[in-house]
């Protein structure tokens, strides 16, 4: 692995793999172009296995401001180094879905992760209360250990929270929804009696929350593929 010393040299490599073609298409996927340069993800995963982890240069390139450099930031932070107002900092920071999207993928690990989703699951910042509900989904896909009553008390928060009209806000309610119900036949039943009560709820949001959940968690192909990982996962244990 690289060693990169200077956060110059990173942007300078970031600024290299830029493409005019992908930075025209940002707005378009819903991400702000002010401070972004156009580099594709895999491009900066890449960079990232390159470079090896380095939490101290990965505050260095999140203070940089640039999107791509924030996203680069958060593949080479070291999770058990994350403290809370460094949890606190990034998060009040995002300013796109794909920057939140990216950086929960770090932020799950840390030790004060559960608090933070409580505390994030009804935020006036629409990227602050969309953290909390891809942290549900990052851990219903991640945490192979984690115990089903988490994941009910995951639902309340869905419910309580699915009036939310915000768009970054509502898509990541129904993810959250979806994705604990694919991570067993158990939840997946729950997930849909859940929807069923949010439907109830009558909002535009709530309706378009519950109406996509269901639809997907009573396919016939979602059934098939969750009864399969419970029977494996009963196999195992």
């Amino acid at each position: 692995m690289l060693k990169y010393m200077a956060v110059n040299e990173i942007i300078n490599e970031l600024k290299s793999l830029s493409s005019a073609t992908h930075f025209a298409k940002l707005k378009h996927f819903g991400i702000s172009d002010s401070k972004a340069l156009g580099v594709k993800i895999p491009l900066i995963r890449n960079l990232a296995k390159t470079i090896g982890r380095n939490h101290e240069l990965s505050i260095q390139l999140w203070d940089s401001e640039i999107h791509e450099a924030r996203i680069l930031a958060s593949m080479l932070a070291e999770p058990h180094l994350v403290t809370e107002s460094h949890f606190d900092k990034w998060v009040n920071d995002f300013d796109s879905w794909d920057l939140c999207d990216q950086t929960c993928s770090l932020l799950w690990k840390t030790p004060f992760v559960l608090g933070k989703i409580d505390d994030y699951a009804n935020n006036s910042s629409e990227f602050v209360k969309r953290t909390a509900f891809t942290l549900m989904c990052v851990i219903a896909v991640h945490d192979k250990k984690a115990k089903n009553e988490l994941f009910y008390h995951f639902f309340d928060l869905i419910e309580r929270e699915a009036w939310d009209e915000r768009n970054f806000v509502r898509k990541a309610v129904n993810w959250a929804l979806r994705q604990i119900g694919k991570r067993s036949d158990v939840l997946r039943v729950e997930a849909v009696i859940r929807a069923e009560r949010i439907h109830l709820q009558g909002t535009k949001s709530a309706k378009w929350i519950a109406n996509d959940a269901i639809r997907e968690l009573t396919s016939p192909q979602i059934i098939f593929r969750v009864n399969q990982k419970t029977l494996k996962n009963i196999k195992f244990k």
